[in-house]
Formats: structure tokens, sequence, C-alpha cells
């Protein structure tokens, strides 16, 4: 309890601290109306009975109503292959026939039908504007079946039955119909496309036929098995003679291999020997060369360089020379020449090749676009083999009698009905309660009366001091002031939690010792708080004045049981002195001043120096100054009195006090200067859900059983 309800501004003003309006939530709004409802309970009952009085004055005028009732089953059909295609969607069809019997067009088909039935004495009664009577359809499907039930209702009994059996038989004639045109059209299409068909058909087979007479295609299948065996040859010797290059490439200039990336293990022994025949040879007179060379070097460390057979040895040894070089030219040249005659070979081999293919690929190409005409031709030809099926199947559906839906029950005798009339009197009913709630919930939504706490610090932020419950009490009695040991637990602990909240106010030096009381209007309970407030702070030792500040309509002297013989008026006016005014109670540390005799200007007393001079007086003298003054809006007494007491307690009274009254009687404060303490909650409903506070009775001493 420590934040004032007002605020000071730059300019000197000062303004209530009050949060602006907000939404209230939903649950305020239904416990402001449920509370509605408990007071204005008569208010729907009474729309009530108005609307079923009306709606029973409107059934009487009514006429009778007469129910005639059939049904129609989705029947057993033959399934055709080709029907599929033509179905209806299984998941609405059942959906679709309800909303086309209830169709403007199956009604008009209905009525030409009973027309074209006056020769058999039907008639069709008129209405009030010159048309065929009405009659209303309705239709629904049975559950967890496929039959549909069908209620017609008019007011003549015999045009309502033979309504309902020319409405079903217009709907079979018309289902019929339909079908016919799709199939007719269906067919027509069908026929379209095997004439198309027919002509690409023969197209295509005289493509087939001028092909086979421009190629024989037994020659050109056997072109093409001998083109692809004598390829399959070359491919061979065009291998044999790629390796035998590889192998010309290998062999040197003297005959002899060189060592490629190859090993001499890939070469073939009697292919070597065939490109380099010589080769052995050679190697003997290369042996025969060295072995002569090492003969002479023998014999040149024993014999002069001119011995005879040192000279012959030479002579041998140029000889070999001469003839191994002869050798290795002879070597070389037919080595290039084998080279050359086997690069011919294969440039030959490769041409032969290129020509072979080139035949195959003709012969493949001829026999790949036979296959395609004849391809072409078995394609088309299913088609119009299917279509020719699907044509005389579509022709055999359409002779068949392949209804899918039938009349199960013809329509049955009509009988009066009273459903229009109930429901007459229902919707009547209804609409009269909804009338009476509406009513009820606008009083509601412009009724702005505090229900709880809650809705009181939503509105004044936080602002509830006190929370004082509402006590029951015999009728034409006052309720009994609280006293020493007073059995009503909850009610003398909400005063006492008041009085702490009075106690530990922050206010600074001090705490408030001159009180004023107020509200924003009569009979919110001031009086009564004022006087049980004044005997709490009593009873807790402190020395209490409880003065009657409304000077033309205070009871306070009632409550207390006192005399209103001399009191607050006489001294104002100096008539009288403290002493003579100042009463007491059974309570030995509280005194009381009456209101006094009624003044002609009591708001002028309230304004002079002499009140200024009293609250100095009491200030010292009394540990609490309680002032019950009169409300806001009844006098101007408070508002003058509020500025020069220490604070202001502010009432408000639970489903009484209006919220907006309560904050423009806050705002006047404020402009008056006011120290506003705070609000405090009387009569809360002790019953309600959201009040916790004080209904804990063992709590109390027990001696004493609490009410």
């Amino acid at each position: 309890m420590g934040n004032e309800l007002i605020i000071s501004s730059d300019a000197g003003n000062q303004k209530p601290g009050l949060p602006d309006e907000v939404p209230r939530p939903p649950s305020h709004r239904f416990r402001q109306f449920a509370d509605c409802l408990k007071r204005f309970w008569w208010i729907p009952l009474l729309t009530l009975m108005v609307g079923v009085a009306i709606g029973f004055q409107r059934a009487a005028q009514m006429q009778p109503v007469f129910v005639s009732q059939s049904s129609m089953w989705e029947t057993l059909k033959v399934r055709l292959p080709e029907e599929s295609l033509y179905s209806d969607n299984v998941d609405t069809y059942l959906g679709t026939q309800i909303e086309l019997l209830q169709s403007g067009k199956l009604q008009e088909m209905a009525l030409d039908r009973l027309k074209s039935m006056k020769t058999d004495g039907i008639t069709i009664p008129m209405g009030e504007d010159g048309q065929p009577a009405k009659v209303q359809i309705r239709v629904n499907l049975a559950p967890k079946s496929s039959i549909l039930n069908l209620q017609a209702s008019g007011f003549d009994p015999a045009y309502t039955k033979n309504y309902l059996d020319a409405l079903m038989n217009a709907f079979l004639s018309y289902e019929r119909e339909i079908r016919n045109q799709v199939s007719g059209v269906t067919l027509a299409s069908i026929n379209d496309q095997m004439q198309s068909l027919e002509q690409d058909l023969k197209t295509e087979q005289d493509a087939l036929m001028a092909f086979e007479q421009s190629n024989n295609m037994a020659i050109i299948q056997e072109q093409g098995s001998v083109a692809g065996t004598y390829l399959e040859k070359l491919q061979t010797q065009l291998s044999d003679l790629q390796l035998e290059a590889k192998l010309l490439e290998a062999v040197g200039t003297n005959g002899q291999l060189i060592a490629t990336g190859s090993t001499n293990a890939e070469i073939p022994l009697d292919l070597a020997g065939e490109i380099a025949p010589g080769t052995a040879h050679q190697d003997m007179n290369s042996a025969s060369l060295e072995q002569m060379k090492m003969e002479r070097g023998d014999l040149a460390q024993h014999l002069a360089a001119q011995s005879p057979k040192i000279e012959q040895l030479d002579e041998e040894i140029k000889r070999a020379e001469e003839f191994q070089e002869i050798s290795h030219r002879q070597s070389s040249s037919r080595l290039t020449a084998q080279r050359q005659a086997n690069r011919i070979r294969i440039d030959y081999v490769q041409a032969a090749i290129k020509a072979w293919q080139g035949k195959v690929t003709e012969a493949n190409a001829r026999l790949a676009e036979a296959e395609q005409l004849k391809l072409n031709i078995q394609r088309t030809q299913g088609v119009y083999d299917r279509l020719t099926s699907l044509s005389q199947n579509l022709g055999i559906s359409r002779s068949l009698d392949q209804e899918s839906l039938a009349i199960l029950e013809p329509a049955s005798p009509p009988i009066s009905s009273a459903q229009a009339k109930k429901k007459t009197m229902g919707v009547a009913g209804f609409g009269g309660l909804a009338a009476g709630m509406l009513v009820v919930f606008l009083i509601g939504l412009r009724d702005d009366r505090f229900k709880s706490v809650s809705e009181v610090n939503s509105a004044l932020g936080d602002a509830v001091v006190g929370m004082l419950p509402k006590m029951k009490f015999k009728k034409n009695t006052t309720l009994p002031l609280l006293q020493p040991n007073d059995t009503r637990y909850v009610y003398s602990e909400s005063y006492r939690s008041l009085r702490s909240a009075l106690y530990f106010f922050d206010g600074g030096d001090s705490r408030p010792k001159v009180l004023l009381i107020t509200s924003a209007t009569p009979n919110e309970g001031k009086s009564t708080v004022s006087a049980n407030l004044a005997h709490t702070l009593a009873m807790s030792g402190s020395r209490v004045l409880l003065v009657d500040g409304d000077l033309r309509k205070g009871h306070l002297h009632h409550l207390l049981g006192r005399q209103n013989e001399a009191g607050l008026t006489e001294l104002l006016q100096g008539t009288c002195e403290a002493e003579q005014v100042i009463q007491t109670n059974s309570l030995p540390n509280l005194r009381f001043i009456s209101r006094g005799m009624v003044n002609s200007n009591p708001g002028d007393l309230m304004l002079s120096t002499r009140m200024d001079e009293l609250v100095e007086r009491w200030r010292r003298e009394f540990d609490y100054v309680l002032i019950d003054s009169s409300p806001l809006f009844a006098a101007a007494d408070a508002s003058c009195l509020a500025p020069r007491v220490d604070g202001t307690l502010f009432l408000v009274r639970s489903h009484f006090s209006s919220a907006r009254v309560t904050r423009e009687a806050l705002e006047m404060l404020a402009r008056r200067r006011a120290k506003i303490l705070g609000v405090v909650f009387n009569m809360a409903e002790v019953s309600a859900r959201s009040d916790y506070h004080y209904k804990y009775a063992d709590y109390y001493y027990p001696a004493v059983k609490p009410n």
C-alpha cells in the first residue's frame, strides 16, 4: 500500500494515475452475463412465452400438410468389360442422384408428366399465384446402404402422392434419355475413329507391299548373313596383319629383334623366323669372326706381324667382315620390302572391311524398315480391333435396360403431418428465447458494475487495499457492528486486514491519521464501513475519533445507538465546544461526534477555517480520525474536505458501483489534489470461486464457532 492514485504533471495539474480502459477478458464477460441472467431471468422467460404464443398462433393458421414416402435403390446390372470407361464417380454417385431428384428440372418434368395424365383423373391444384401447388421433396440416404428415401410434403393428399410417383418415373426416364444421348455421342465418335484408322491401315499396308515388291527380302537377309560372315573373316585377317606389322617394326636393320615394350615371348617363333630368315646364318658368321679375331690375338703374342699365318688370318677376317656387311645390307633391304608389303595388305583389308560394313548396314536398314512397316500395321490393327469390340459392346449396353436406380417402394398413401406446425412453434420459441438472451446480453454489455476485486484492479490499476465481504442479516434490520470476540470470522478478519493496510501505509515520515471515507454515489456502505473500521482500530488499542461528516443525511448515531442533539454542525458554527459534542460507547478508546442538526449551507461550513482548526486539534489528540462524508456526486462536501485530510479511502460496492462513475469520482478527487490511499471493495461475494480470503475457519480460536 505505497502507491498513491495521483501523479503530478509538469504544468502543476494533478491527474489520477488510472490505467487506460482495456477490454475485459472473456471470463469477465461470461460472469457479467451470468450475473445479469440471474437478475433478469424473467426477460428470456417472457420472450420465450411470447415466441411460443406467436408460433402457436401461426401454426393454428397453417393448412394441414400431408406426407407421402417412397424409396429407390441402386439395382444390380450386367457389367460389360468396357462399361467402366463411361461410369459415374462411385464416391459422388448417390449424392449426385439426391441432388438430381431435388432439382428444379426434375420437378418440372414431374409436373409435365402429371399434366399429360389428366385423362386418368389426376388433377393439379393451383396455388394463390395461379401456379401449380408446391410440393416439397426431401431425399436422404439410408445409413449403410444404397437406398434413397424420398418424402413429399404438400397440402393436397392425392396430388402429393401422384407427384412423388411422377417424380420417380421422370427421374428414370431422364436418366435413360441421358444415357442414350451419351451412348450415341460416344458411338458416333468411335465410328469416326474407326474410319480414320481404316484409312491409316490401308495406307500402311500399301507401303509395306510396295517395299516388298522393290526389295527381295530373302536375298536381302542372305546378303546380310554372307556379308556378316565375310566381315568377321576380314576382321581376323586385319588383326594378324597388324600383329605382323608390330613384329616388323621390332626387327632392326641387322635382322635382330629390338627390345620393345612387349616381351619376345609374345611373338610366335614361326612368325619371327619368316620375318628374319638370315638371322641364324648371321649369328654363325658373327661367332666365326669373333673366333678368328681371338685366334689372331693369341698368335700375335708369339708371332711377328708379318708372319704368314697372321697375314692369312687377317685376310680371312677381312673377307668375313665384308661378307657380314653385305649380309646386313641384304637383310635391311628385305625387311623394308616386307614392311611395305605388309602395309599394302593392311590398307587393302581395311578398305574391304569398310566396303562390307556398308553392305551390312544397308541390309540391316532395309530389314529394319520392313519390320517398322509391319509394326505400324500391327499397332493400327490392334487399335482398330479394340474400337470394333468397344463399338459392339456399347451397342449391346445401349440396347439393354441398364438403369442405375429403380423404384423399391412406390409412393405411400399420404398421412397428415404435424411436423410443420411443430417446426413453426419450435422456431418461434427458439427465436423468442434467443431474443431474450440477446436483451440480457446487451444489458450485461452496458453494465459496467464491479463484480470482483480483479475487475476493480483491472479498471483502477491495482488500487484495492481492502475487501469486505457481504454478510447476511434479517430484512428490515441493521447489520450489527463488530464487537470484541465477534463470531463473524470472515467479516472481522477483513476489517483487520484493512487496519493493517493503514498501519503499514508508506506515507513518508508518518502514517495518515485523519482519514476521509467517501464514495461516488449513495448506498455504497460508507457509514457501516466507517463505524466497523473505527471499532476495529479501537479494539487494537488505538485512540479513535469517528466523525459523521455527512451534514445532510448522516446516520452514524443510529448505527452506534447514540444521540444527535449536538454534533459537527454546532462545532463548525461555534455554538458548542468539542467536549460537549464528543460521545462514547462500550469501547473505551472510541469517541464519536454526530452530524448535528441539519444546516441550510453545510458546504460553507466545510470550507470554513474552523474546520481546519478542528482537524489539527483532532490530529494531536487521537491516533486515528475517521470522517464519514457525503458521496462525491451527491454533495460537494467530500471534495472540499478531501484535500485537507491525510488521506481518503474510496468505497466501491460489489454489483452496485459503476466503473465509469468510479473513475470520474477518482479523477475529481485528483483534481482537488486529494491524497487517495486506495479503494475498498465492499460487499464482495464470499462464495465467489476467485475469492480465497479468510475461508479457513479452523484458524479461528476454537472457543467460538464462526458463521
